[in-house]
């Protein structure tokens, strides 16, 4: 009680004190009163008396903005010191409403709002840690370090990922530019001109760049996982594949070029699969796993593709997936890949064939009449291929209907070739002629 009323006196001396200095608009002496004020009570473990304090300071008529800063940079010191979680909340609550609306002291109420998510995630309110970091709008913060605000609105994204609300964690991830992990950090930093706002170091906690970069992507994984689009999926591990760190440790990059050949499999076919599988295939990192190089080319060789035969071979890799980093395929994906080797093979029979029965088709994709027709419908309405099946006569066509102005164009171009080859035959009987005739001359 007796140490109780001498914190309380020597509080009141240093208020008076603090007053006169602000008044007299002094900067310096304002910030160090405020600060001792703060010490005082957390040197006498005062936890209650500290929130009053640095209420009270806050709002005194004319507070200097330095030294509002100064008290809350100085009360942030004490959060990891406390007895308790609840103390901690209660202080880390009365920093973040002494913070609120405060432009000069925004990137610590970050802080603060990310320390205080953390916790509430540590004791499972997922819902409620999301909402407190979307309360925060971090890229707009021009002092803030670049590592900093892409680490906190990464953590956004999870959180959003953890809740299960993918419509916002989609709309959060693209405030982060991929081509911002490209950047040269080596490059020297510019000295900011006189005017401009002066850019915080970054704490020590934030990850580098790099391995920025990395969660990003694993994030953006586990976002289209949730739509099941492999493709997106192969070009974020095609992302996480190009980390320098990545390349350089065979442990790392193995079972991350293995996800971007399954997901490629896995891929519907269309322009952009095409490129990234033919690129993937001049890798020359590919070699260490025959067994997917393998797969890659028959994809890419213009043949029927066996099911069976596929799949026996392959089974065992693709079970051993789920061990691998970025665990299983999905629960789909095994339907998925005979999905992709069915319509591969309608492809490769386009290819081949103009017109083709409906029973042969069947027979050589290994299925009935009624699967192969519907998989053929489901890529004529999607537009990868361009067929009409004649349903009374079992006839599948592949040739386009041409336009009369194409029927027109080829005509004129095959007359032409016609001519072409008239004069160059005429052109070949002139000249046996005259060398005929000079040979009778002789």
């Amino acid at each position: 009680m007796e140490a109780q009323r001498n914190l309380d006196a020597e509080i009141e001396a240093l208020l008076n004190v603090e007053k006169q200095i602000r008044l007299a608009g002094d900067v310096a002496g304002t910030k160090k009163a405020v600060t001792d004020i703060l010490q005082l009570c957390f040197e006498a473990k005062a936890w209650k008396t500290l929130n009053d304090q640095i209420v009270l300071l806050s709002k005194r008529r004319g507070q200097l903005k330095q030294a509002v800063t100064a008290m809350v940079q100085q009360a942030m010191q004490y959060i990891d010191q406390t007895p308790d979680i609840e103390t901690k909340i209660e202080l880390i609550k009365t920093l973040n409403s002494v913070s609120a609306g405060k432009i000069y002291v925004e990137i610590e109420r970050a802080r603060l709002i990310k320390r205080l998510a953390k916790i509430k995630e540590e004791q499972g309110l997922i819902a409620e840690a999301a909402d407190l970091m979307q309360e925060i709008a971090v890229e707009t913060f021009g002092a803030m370090a670049k590592t900093e605000k892409i680490a906190f609105i990464l953590e956004q994204v999870r959180l959003c990922l953890d809740r299960q609300d993918y419509v916002r964690a989609q709309i959060l991830s693209r405030k982060i530019s991929p081509r911002v992990f490209d950047a040269d950090s080596s490059k020297e930093k510019k000295k900011p001109k006189e005017g401009d706002s002066i850019v915080e170091e970054a704490p020590a906690d934030i990850p580098s760049l790099p391995e920025l970069k990395r969660i990003y992507y694993e994030l953006m994984i586990r976002y289209h996982s949730h739509n099941d689009d492999y493709l997106e999926i192969c070009r974020s591990y095609k992302s996480i594949y190009e980390i320098a760190s990545v390349r350089e440790d065979p442990a790392q990059w193995i079972p991350v070029l293995r996800k971007i050949c399954w997901h490629l499999v896995l891929s519907p076919h269309d322009p952009m699969q095409s490129s990234l599988l033919n690129s993937t295939l001049e890798d020359k990192n590919l070699s260490e796993i025959p067994n997917f190089r393998l797969l890659l080319k028959q994809l890419v060789t213009m043949e029927v593709i066996q099911w069976v035969g596929l799949w026996n071979m392959f089974k065992d890799e693709f079970e051993n997936e789920k061990n691998m980093l970025g665990g299983s395929l999905g629960g789909k994906a095994a339907e998925d890949l005979r999905q992709r080797i069915i319509e591969h093979n309608i492809l490769v029979v386009s290819k081949y064939y103009s017109r083709i029965t409906l029973k042969r088709l069947a027979e050589l994709l290994c299925l009935s009449v009624q699967e192969a027709e519907k998989h053929l419908s489901d890529m004529v309405v999607s537009k990868s291929l361009v067929a009409k099946i004649d349903r009374p006569m079992g006839v599948v066509c592949f040739q386009t209907a041409k336009d009369s102005n194409d029927i027109l164009n080829s005509w004129s171009m095959n007359l032409e070739k016609l001519l072409d080859l008239v004069e160059k035959s005429c052109h070949q009987i002139h000249k046996e002629t005259m060398v005929h005739k000079a040979a009778l001359k002789v």
